[in-house]
């Protein structure tokens, strides 16, 4: 019965989400973002960004943009800081 759980555990392990650094995101943001905009597009009443999901394609976009080479981690950092900071997503 034990082998089940473990079993089940480590089938459940990949599909945990990354756990994200907000304040690495910040740094990562301030150092690159801040080249293009300032923090008034993710506080403008018409902004288009309605989700998580819609979040992290923009970050990506903008990464590729300004020629970081953030790995998966750096985006769920950036992701994760711009949405605790501006978006509040749920």
């Amino acid at each position: 019965m034990n082998h089940r759980i473990v079993l089940l555990a480590a089938l459940l392990l990949p599909a945990a989400p990354l756990m994200a650094d907000v304040q690495h995101g910040k740094q990562l943001h301030d150092a690159n973002c801040m080249k293009c905009h300032g923090d008034e597009v993710y506080t403008r009443k018409d902004r288009f960004i309605a989700g998580r999901d819609a979040l992290t394609k923009q970050v990506k976009r903008c990464h590729l943009n300004v020629g970081a080479n953030w790995s998966d981690q750096d985006i769920a950092d950036v992701v994760q800081y711009l949405d605790q900071s501006y978006y509040h997503f749920k």
